[in-house]
């Protein structure tokens, strides 16, 4: 894995995007830290609810199109009924046109719902970064660490941090997240590894580089009390440690409280996620529905049922951050759509469809007009040309006239004059060229 967690992103677009989040997400930890209460779980829901209340517009849009498109969906599978066993090049390019002039009469684009998509893509990958590396974008949690490595990088050993340390868990975070150090960023690329590391293995390096009596801003940063364990503390669960490390820790020291709450944070990722896919709104089914259509209808429940299970799978493995983001982003959806969905269903669409229909006839209108005018442009290009090349013809004439005229006057030159002799040594020289 050839990537560096704590720099941040220089992607093109998701760079720029995860620069904005982050800035929102520091601001948030910054308001959270004046009135005293600095919480990484508590500024991730706040995070969520901004990021979420921001793209609402953006959301509203994606469902509006939804429902027209479900309104949508009868007239084109009867189409594609109307048409299903011709496969000849006629056919196929009227079966499109039929459906463009549904799609233009409803005032929607057929590749509207993948616009929308490519739009969020890049926040969404914005999102998971900002959550996933911390440090890189909240400066209090940076300043922080960067006393821990600066304290290291100041050891006997700090250059080679932890390099073949002996501890199968330490060497495979080095491995992971250290790559920065061999780039020569030693500072970010030790509280790269640190913020990775858990609470078991991070209490293993403190013992090892004496960072236990280490202090920022008049507070100890790292034990039981110390600022790194108020950050990631949330209702008993340090959101640094995945819910796996939490259950084997606190399974160990019989604290089923933690092994209880570690066990919930997958788990309502997953059924938070199910109770979302299932408020949003669903396409109609109909008798003329095609193969095609039905395969992707039904890859698509298909892909719904197993996304929440894979989400709750990979909560059990990530820091457990990332599932309260994905648990909280779930939750925010979820209380939107029921808004949305109360929103769209006292909208009159029959209204919505009249106005874009209006749209598309003005927009064809617009366009045929504009061919309109190209074509009479052309054609006077045309003539322009044409006329040219009568005038060009005619000074080539006039010229060939000319010339003639002259010829004759020569030709019919008095004797004694300049043209008399000019005729004379013309005569000479066609009579030496001859021979």
């Amino acid at each position: 894995m050839n990537f560096i967690l704590l720099t941040k992103n220089k992607t093109p677009i998701i760079g720029f995007v995860a620069q904005i989040l982050g800035w929102i997400m520091d601001g948030i930890f910054r308001f959270l830290d004046m009135i005293g209460i600095p919480n990484v779980g508590l500024a991730i829901i706040l995070f969520t609810i901004v990021v979420n209340l921001l793209m609402l517009p953006l959301t509203i849009r994606q469902q509006k199109f939804s429902k027209l498109s479900a309104k949508i969906q009868p007239e084109i599978q009867a189409i594609q009924a109307k048409y299903k066993n011709k496969k000849d090049n006629d056919s196929i390019m009227a079966m499109n046109q039929e459906q463009n002039m549904v799609y233009a009469k409803y005032g929607v684009s057929p590749s509207g719902s993948c616009v929308q998509l490519l739009i969020q893509m890049p926040i969404l990958f914005a999102l998971y970064r900002v959550i996933y590396a911390m440090p890189a974008y909240v400066s209090k949690i940076y300043d922080t660490f960067r006393v821990l490595a600066d304290k290291i990088i100041s050891s006997s050993d700090g250059v080679n941090f932890l390099k073949n340390s002996g501890v199968e868990s330490i060497d495979k975070v080095v491995a992971m997240y250290g790559q920065s150090m061999e780039k020569g960023d030693l500072a970010n690329g030790v509280i790269d590894v640190l913020n990775k590391l858990s609470s078991a293995d991070l209490a293993t390096v403190a013992n090892h580089y004496d960072l236990n009596q280490l202090e920022y801003g008049g507070k100890l940063i790292l034990g039981d009390g110390g600022l790194i364990h108020t950050y990631n503390t949330f209702f008993g669960l340090n959101m640094g440690d995945s819910p796996m490390d939490l259950i084997k820790m606190a399974w160990t020291a019989g604290a089923w409280g933690i092994v209880i709450g570690a066990v919930l944070i997958p788990v309502l990722s997953a059924v938070t996620q199910w109770i979302n896919v299932k408020l949003m709104p669903q396409p109609a089914k109909s008798d003329n529905e095609s193969e095609a259509a039905a395969s992707m209808a039904s890859s698509m429940k298909m892909m719904n049922t197993l996304m929440p299970l894979i989400s709750a799978w990979f909560c059990f493995s990530l820091p457990s951050g990332m599932g309260l983001y994905w648990v909280a982003g779930s939750v925010v959806r979820s209380i939107q759509q029921v808004v949305i969905n109360k929103h769209i269903d006292k909208m009159d669409f029959d209204e919505i469809v009249k106005k874009n229909a209006e749209k598309s006839a003005k927009k064809l209108e617009k366009m045929k007009k504009n061919q309109e005018m190209i074509n009479a442009y052309a054609s006077m290009n045309t003539k322009n040309i044409q006329k040219r090349a009568n005038v060009y013809s005619g000074e080539v004439k006039e010229e060939d006239t000319a010339s003639s005229e002259s010829t004759a006057s020569v030709q019919n030159a008095k004797p004694g004059s300049i043209a008399s002799k000019a005729n004379l040594v013309r005569d000479y020289n066609q009579r030496n060229n001859s021979k």
